[in-house]
This record gives structure tokens, sequence and C-alpha cells, in this order.
């Protein structure tokens, strides 16, 4: 069912008044926006910084009456340009409130601009915890949901799959509550829409008691994890695996579920002064001389090279330090496909190591795990999925070779069915993603009848979803200057 979200006669304001209202939580009449990674910026027609939900449906009656899109963003952390937008730009950050906790039903209800930090921070007072987390904890909870984001852990599904219900505020202008049970394809579209079916105002999350996590950290040949993959997949309630290279080596993390007392820890070298501030210096040199990345690879394998086994609380041990600013890559495919896609890169990399003139990648890859689910748009739909992320660090902010390593890498991912991480840059357009994605159809009917008019449709999504093809739609439009090579 739907209804509006206030007594309020919105189409009765005059539009002289409608401006007045939004004069407020107007942030700046010349907007610029950039993405945390400074790797996309956009030039909206006004940032809107919302503090209720009244002011949410005022800006969408400004935005019906001007014909405008209204694009929500979050903290901005999606390294692609998922969040710009020429339109309206909506700010989420102060949408950020804990509103109920069920402990004993272990769920709660919290605004979608609440960042995950700030969830984490709610939840451990009252003896909760999400079920699980990815690599950072910055974004917002919306932001998360809308992409499918994940964490890692075979027998567990993205993080989407813990949403229980959503409410959203429609094109229209109507609340309206979906879950599984009530308006199931509005919400199984909305719970990795991309922020087009509607505004999240709302996310019921199912949480589980607070638990700390026993992790085992340890360096081993890249050759002898991948022989032993799925035997160090599934030995462990999460696994993850950073995979230098140049080195030739991954680094395995495996997490479970302990009642053994906090005893944090890490690596000194690579979290101290050395590993920070001597690795950017060198990953800036190497700009200049290639070759050294592969001595950088190399020397920060070695800093975190040495067994580690902490216990802390689940979220620090899921999270992990992002360190610089980065273009970045992630792509699923199929779990039975990991250990012929991990040797195809490992082939590929060797031979551009040997070569003079060959790409020089930083590190670590990352290599990750989720559980199939029913979720249209989420990669991991149908399938077990691995995850595969690959970085090129952008030290003291300055720009790196990046696109032909992940042209190259993305080729063989591909070749392996991969499908991308919704919130990363990539190049699918409707063809391909229709075959990727057996109810990619039944997505795009959902965004017809609930927003026919494409009020919350960004260049982004009208380029991915729809195929709109043109200067205004090119995947570079809202693209910083990077070298081509």
């Amino acid at each position: 069912m739907s209804s509006p979200t206030s007594t309020l006669n919105l189409s009765a304001i005059p539009l002289s008044q409608l401006y007045g209202l939004l004069q407020p939580i107007t942030v700046s009449p010349n907007p610029k926006f950039a993405n945390w990674s400074r790797t996309f910026t956009c030039s909206p027609l006004a940032v809107f910084e919302p503090t209720t939900e009244l002011h949410c449906e005022l800006i969408l009656e400004l935005a019906r009456r001007e014909n405008k899109v209204v694009r929500a963003v979050g903290v901005g952390h999606s390294p692609s340009d998922l969040a710009c937008t020429t339109g309206y730009m909506l700010r989420t950050t102060k949408l950020d409130r804990l509103l109920e906790i069920h402990a004993d039903k272990r769920y709660i209800i919290a605004q979608a601009g609440i960042t995950l930090d700030a969830l984490h921070a709610e939840l451990a007072i009252h003896g909760l915890a999400m079920i699980n987390v990815g690599s950072i904890s910055d974004q917002t909870l919306g932001g998360i949901v809308t992409t499918a984001t994940h964490g890692t852990g075979i027998n567990y599904g993205v993080i989407s799959t813990h949403v229980m219900g959503l409410s959203l505020l429609l094109a229209d202008g109507s609340r309206v509550f979906c879950s599984r049970q009530v308006r199931p394809d509005l919400f199984t579209a909305s719970i990795c829409g991309l922020g087009s079916t509607g505004l999240i105002l709302t996310i019921t999350l199912e949480v589980e008691p607070a638990f700390r996590l026993k992790e085992v950290q340890q360096t081993i040949q890249f050759h002898e994890c991948v022989r032993s993959l799925h035997s160090l997949v599934t030995a462990s309630q999460h696994v993850r695996f950073w995979w230098f290279p140049a080195a030739d080596t991954m680094r395995v993390s495996s997490a479970d579920r302990t009642t053994e007392p906090i005893k944090p820890a890490g690596s000194w070298l690579w979290h101290s002064l050395i590993g920070f501030h001597v690795v950017q210096f060198l990953l800036f040199v190497a700009r200049f001389i290639l070759p050294l990345n592969i001595f950088i690879g190399r020397f920060a394998s070695w800093l975190v090279s040495t067994k580690v086994i902490a216990v802390d609380d689940s979220f620090r041990i899921f999270n992990m330090e992002c360190r610089y600013p980065q273009h970045t890559t992630e792509w699923a495919i199929p779990y039975e496909n990991t250990k012929a896609c991990l040797h195809d890169l490992h082939d590929w990399l060797m031979r551009e190591f040997s070569d003079p003139n060959g790409l020089r990648p930083h590190f670590p890859i990352e290599v990750r795990f989720s559980d199939s689910d029913d979720i249209w748009l989420s990669p991991s739909n149908g399938q077990r999925t691995c995850w595969i992320g690959i970085v090129q660090f952008k030290p003291y902010g300055f720009e790196v070779p990046y696109k032909m390593l992940f042209e190259r890498f993305e080729a063989i991912l591909c070749r392996h069915g991969g499908r991308p991480h919704w919130a990363k840059a990539h190049n699918l357009r409707p063809e391909t993603l229709r075959r990727l994605y057996p109810r990619f159809d039944d997505f795009t009917r959902v965004l017809g009848s609930v927003d026919p008019r494409g009020m919350f449709r960004n260049e982004y999504v009208e380029r991915h979803i729809f195929g709109k093809t043109g200067p205004g739609y090119h995947n570079r439009v809202f693209k910083r200057y990077a070298p081509s090579h």
C-alpha cells in the first residue's frame, strides 16, 4: 500500500514558496561533487541535504514540476559515477538515525543515511551486530543495500540478503513499504536497485547478538593457495585472500566467531609509519620509474608476511584500511570458476612482469566469497560467488596508469562469467547485462511502473540499464582526467 508522507497538498504550494522551503537545506548555489577517490566529479543543479522526510517530499515535488532527475548520495564512496548527476543531488547524510531496535526478534529499523560506522556503535550499545560487513564501514546503509555490497563468507549472502523491508518515497510522492511479502517485486528490485526505484527512507535489517571474531592471517605461496582453495574457503566462516602478484604470495585471512577475550593484533610494519608513508612515497616515485612497482609489491608482501592471530569485535575484524585514494574494479564470477580464473590472471600478470614494457599493477588483489541469492541484479544471483578486485593507488592524489590494466583484467573475468560490482566503474550495457542476469527485464519492468518518467535515473542508470548513448551518456562523462595507458 502507499500513502502521502504528509498531509500537505504539495502541488498547491506556489513555486516561489517551494524554493523558499528548500532554501535552508540547499548546500550551495554552485555545487561540486567528487567521490571519495576523486575519480569522478559532477556539477549538480543543486545539492540538498534534507533532515526530514517532508524535506524529501519537497525535493521530489520540485523535481516533478521542473522535470529534473533526483539522485540520492551518501558519503560518495562508490569509485564510479553511480552517484553523479547533472540534476538535483540529495544527500542522505542527515537522515541518519537508528529508529527502532528489536533485540528479541533480531532486527532494527534505521534511516538509509546512517553510516555503518555509526550503526556499529549504536548496535554495540544494545548488544547487537551486523551479520556480515564488507572491508570498510564508511558507506551509508542505503548505499550498500542499493548496490548489493558484500562481505566475505561462502555461506553468507551479500548484505542485501539481510534486509527484511524498505520504506521508499516513489517518484509520484507516495510513501510505500515493501518486503518479501508486501510488493515483493518492488522489494527485490530495490535491494539492488542502484537508487533507481525510489528514495530509500528506512531499512529494516536483520542483525544478530554482538559477537567477536578470531582471525588468523598467514602468507602462503600463490599456487599452494589455489591448489587448496576449496578447503581453505570452507574451513572458516569468513575467508578472504590478498594476493601480491609481484611476490607470488597470498595472504590468507580466516575468521570465525569466538567467545575468547579481545586480543587486537596486526602487522606493526604494515600499520606503522613505514607501512603507510614509505609505501605511498615509493608508489609516487614509481609513477616515473614503472619497474619500481615490482619491488614495492614484494616489499609490501614482506611487511605483512608474519602470522597474526587477532580476536576483536566483529566489525573491527571485517574492516580493513583502504589506505590511499584509488582506481578500482571488482568482478564476481561463479565460484566453480575460481581456480581457472586465478590461474589465467596469474599467467597474464607473469607475462606483464617479464615484459620490460609490461603493465605494473599495484597490490593487493582482493579475493572474497559469497553465497548465492535470488536478488534480480545481485552479482551473486543464482550462484555461489568469488569476487576478485584490483586496485591502482593514487599516491598523494596523483594519477597513475590504470585503464589498459583494468581492460585486460576485465577481459579475463568476462571469459569466466564475470559480473561487475555495481558500485564500481564498468563498460557493460543492457545487451550484455541481460545475458548475465535472467531477471534483468523484470527489473526494468518495475522501474517503468514506479518511475515512468525516470526521475531517479541518472546518467549511470540510463547508460547501463537503458542503453542510452550520446554525449551525455558516455561512461567517462564525469571522469576526471587520467593517463590512458
